[in-house]
């Protein structure tokens, strides 16, 4: 494995420029780093996180392919086994899914399928949900696909730092990272350094801490938890917010510890409830934590429909109202005894 490094410096950046430069400092650290994709040389990307790659470092280095998703991933699986760390950009997250036989029969397993003699050090980069205007194949929340598939990590950060340094450990790492990156975070700004390591990736951040009743979300979901506890505060509920920022490797150390803390628990996801990763949060949460829940575990989430046209995004995600309302369903007015659980002191 490969030493992370980069220059000593703090930058203030945004989250599209933060992975930018996570790429180019990745790529001057290690002649192996490639990126290719769909519009990723010249042009920089369709959100220009590719900006001025292919001008420093080449075409060699950074290069358009053709329109061809599950030949983009597959030749990136060629390219690990003669020693290239390939980076692969799918252009939106539903554009994705010609790739996905590449990345669930051949990525995933092959590690297994060597008995462990082959790696394949490559990330997917997948621009992923909504909250931009967009429409259908162009907002899907996928993270649950690859979630759901063994042999691949998923790592889905929320903030500048988290993008600089999840993405630096994505590529060095020996096995393959689907790195879902929400595109309504793009814009975001805060300051970034690019020194040292932040947080492991693996481990989970209390983004907000509280005592009352635990949010745990992830990547697009993160800034309406946080803007839904600031507004519960002011009922007089204190909220702890859980940022996982991984799903697989999954921190439940994290989880379960915020839960048992405060006796009630929401998932907040863009992706549709039935059968995704709020659904198994709220599996595992019961099975850890049963004797310590004052109330069920409950899920806001996206609906059960395709994603909608522009105009009625607002009510198809997740948003502070409807958060507000699952709050208020934990049972607030009847308080059940729970000492015989050894819950209350």
């Amino acid at each position: 494995m490969t030493t992370l490094e980069a220059p000593a410096a703090t930058q203030t950046l945004t989250f599209s420029k933060a992975i930018n430069q996570a790429l180019r400092d990745a790529m001057a650290h290690d002649d192996n780093v490639l990126m290719f994709g769909e519009d990723v040389g010249v042009l920089g990307g369709v959100f220009r996180v590719t900006d001025g790659l292919t001008k420093e470092f080449g075409e060699e280095r950074c290069f358009d392919t053709p329109l061809a998703e599950s030949g983009i991933v597959g030749f990136a699986i060629g390219l690990c086994y003669t020693g290239f760390r390939p980076v692969v950009e799918m252009q939106f997250d539903a554009f994705a899914y010609p790739a996905f036989e590449q990345i669930a029969s051949h990525v995933a397993k092959m590690h297994n399928r060597t008995n462990g003699s082959v790696s394949l050090p490559m990330v997917i980069r997948v621009p992923y949900a909504g909250g931009i205007g967009g429409v259908e194949h162009h907002c899907d929340s996928s993270e649950g696909y690859y979630a759901h598939t063994p042999g691949l990590k998923v790592y889905t950060p929320a903030t500048p730092e988290d993008a600089y340094w999840m993405l630096r450990a994505a590529i060095d790492d020996p096995d393959p990272v689907v790195f879902m990156e929400p595109k309504v975070a793009y814009w975001n700004k805060a300051d970034v350094d690019t020194s040292a390591p932040g947080q492991p990736v693996g481990e989970a951040a209390v983004r907000r801490p509280g005592k009352d009743v635990t949010l745990i979300t992830y990547g697009p979901s993160l800034a309406i938890s946080l803007k839904a506890a600031a507004a519960a505060a002011e009922e007089g509920w204190d909220v702890e917010v859980i940022d996982l920022r991984s799903i697989v490797p999954l921190d439940d150390r994290t989880v379960m510890e915020s839960v048992r803390h405060t006796g009630r628990c929401i998932v907040v996801s863009e992706a549709q409830e039935f059968a995704g990763v709020a659904g198994e949060l709220a599996a595992r949460i019961t099975e850890q934590c049963f004797h310590s829940l004052a109330a069920p575990v409950l899920r806001v989430s996206g609906l059960p429909l395709p994603y909608p046209a522009p105009m009625l995004e607002h009510t198809y995600l997740p948003g502070v109202d409807r958060i507000l309302d699952a709050i208020e369903r934990l049972q607030w007015d009847d308080e059940p005894d729970l000492t015989h659980h050894g819950v209350q002191s």
